[in-house]
């Protein structure tokens, strides 16, 4: 992959996680962490709402045939990684009693369309 490409894709996840945190905000959710890491992986965003910790997978797309929509990205092995580091952050911070939950936000960015399409879906594993 070519170091352009990459920094394109870093500024389209970039782009996917501050419109995924703006949307949060407006929505009433407390923005708690973002891009949280730790010797297991990375959390994209770490929120609560209404007492309970929500732990919120970004995935942001263009539309293509060839690599299916955003949330389709988030296969079994993804949401097992996101549940361990999700388990290191509340062994850390000792927050095992806590309420948590697992949602994904797939954002689907179209060229000359200016409002990105935000699905959020709500204990989505």
């Amino acid at each position: 992959m070519t170091e352009r490409r990459k920094d394109s894709r870093k500024q389209l996840g970039k782009f996917g996680e501050d419109t995924a945190e703006s949307y949060l905000i407006e929505m009433n959710y407390r923005i708690v962490a973002r891009n949280w890491r730790c010797r297991t992986g990375e959390l994209d965003i770490i929120a609560e709402k209404a007492g309970v910790l929500i732990f919120v997978e970004v995935r942001t797309r263009k539309p293509s045939l060839h690599f299916g929509t955003a949330k389709e990205s988030i296969d079994f092995r993804k949401q097992l990684k996101v549940r361990e580091t999700a388990q290191f952050y509340l062994h850390r911070f000792q927050q095992h009693g806590r309420s948590v939950r697992f949602d994904v936000i797939a954002i689907e960015v179209t060229l000359g369309v200016e409002a990105p399409r935000i699905e959020h879906i709500e204990g989505a594993f």
